[in-house]
């Protein structure tokens, strides 16, 4: 028998009776220190320290009406990778829903992965660029936005069944097609990379 998308069995426990780790004190401490870049992200970060009070599975892809996502901005020699996403027809950067058990930032981690085939780590410890509280059909993405670097210069390589339109983008081109949520954890991003 398979789950569906809103199922809670956590892979290990008997019958989804394991209640998976709660990662919100750490989020919701990295998210009330982030320093917002414009009104759009600070609207986003207070929605998302709500969420994090007020919703009971914050993590829960089925939490209605919004549940917490999370994604990444990929740094690299050259610039910054992002996929043509196969729905939405828009260049995004890597991301989806948070897996039972897991942290957001393994969540980064995981989807980068998945989705860019490409050998990705976080920089030390995980960072929390942005983030952006936006629609995703009947219900609400609260997105945190991890920073995550490549350790090699290599092409991405997306397995079958992922949008096979990834690539590397110089960061004034990455802006030029960014959807103005995007754009602000790119230069949260390039900012850093300059450090």
């Amino acid at each position: 028998m398979g789950h569906n998308a809103c199922s809670h069995h956590v892979p290990g426990s008997r019958d989804g009776q394991v209640t998976p780790p709660d990662h919100r004190s750490a989020v919701r401490a990295s998210v009330a220190a982030l320093w917002p870049a414009n009104a759009r992200e600070e609207r986003s970060r207070r929605l998302v320290l709500a969420a994090l009070d007020h919703v009971a599975r914050p993590f829960d892809r089925c939490a209605q009406p919004a549940h917490v996502t999370s994604s990444a901005v990929v740094v690299g020699p050259r610039g910054t990778v992002l996929h043509l996403h196969k729905r939405l027809r828009r260049w995004l950067q890597p991301g989806g829903h948070v897996d039972p058990g897991e942290a957001p930032w393994e969540t980064a981690l995981r989807e980068t992965r998945e989705e860019t085939g490409l050998a990705v780590r976080h920089p030390g410890r995980p960072v929390l660029l942005h983030v952006d509280v936006h629609p995703a059909g009947p219900h609400v993405h609260h997105d945190l936005r991890y920073l995550l670097e490549v350790g090699q210069d290599e092409d991405p390589s997306p397995p079958a069944g992922e949008s096979p339109e990834v690539r590397w983008f110089a960061w004034e081109e990455a802006l030029a097609v960014a959807d103005e949520a995007l754009a602000g954890a790119l230069r949260a991003a390039w900012r850093r990379s300059v450090r």
